[in-house]
């Protein structure tokens, strides 16, 4: 991994937080592009996209700065905790699921029913499951609860100035760049360290060894 890679990493994982926040902002915030449609205003719809597009490239920042934390934590873990580690993460995760409907249901004082609660929480969960599904599959099977903790567990905290907002409208702005540029960065390290899985490896390998023989 050089400076290069490093550096296109913050480029793409910038633009996808940018364009992220945009369109969300479409369905989240269609008023601020409505009113300058009709009548038209160029000069306040430029601005208007100029700002979410900022706030996207925001949370994209904050996302990576809490990538690399994750790097960090998950090798202080393993040096702390060591076969205990991934437990450890697993009874994280729980906890941090259990706040996602604790925490704002007591917010909302019981106004909102528990079940939307509970249901954005298991999205929560079963989207970051998916995307640690498909990092284990294609690095190892070790990887799913260091995946699974990155997705729920520090998107989370990322995610908590989003949920300290009054209403609804800016926590979607940004949760949304926040899954995207993780999602980015956690299925595209392994490909900029040259990371694979044991097994294709294993069969690469048997491949050429059975093609020299040939030869």
């Amino acid at each position: 991994m050089n400076s290069r890679k490093w550096t296109g990493l913050f480029l793409k994982t910038l633009m996808i937080g940018g364009v992220a926040g945009l369109i969300t902002s479409f369905f989240v915030k269609p008023a601020y592009y409505t009113n300058n449609i009709d009548p038209f205003n160029a000069f306040e719809l430029f601005g208007v996209i100029l700002f979410f597009l900022g706030l996207g490239f925001v949370f994209s920042v904050i996302s990576q700065t809490g990538f690399f934390a994750y790097l960090f934590i998950n090798r202080f873990g393993l040096s702390l905790f060591r076969t205990f580690w991934p437990t450890v993460q697993v009874l994280l995760i729980a906890f941090v699921v259990f706040d996602l409907v604790y925490f704002p249901y007591n917010a909302s004082g019981g106004d909102v029913s528990i079940f939307w609660f509970i249901l954005m929480a298991a999205a929560f969960l079963g989207y970051g499951w998916i995307i640690s599904e498909i990092k284990a599959r294609e690095t190892n099977r070790r990887a799913f609860i260091p995946a699974l903790f990155l997705m729920v567990v520090i998107t989370s905290v990322e995610w908590v100035p989003g949920l300290r907002t009054s209403g609804t409208d800016y926590a979607w702005l940004m949760i949304i760049p926040l899954l995207a540029c993780n999602t980015y960065q956690l299925l595209i390290l392994h490909r900029l360290t040259g990371s694979e899985k044991s097994g294709n490896k294993s069969k690469a390998n048997y491949s050429a060894k059975a093609n020299t023989n040939k030869a």
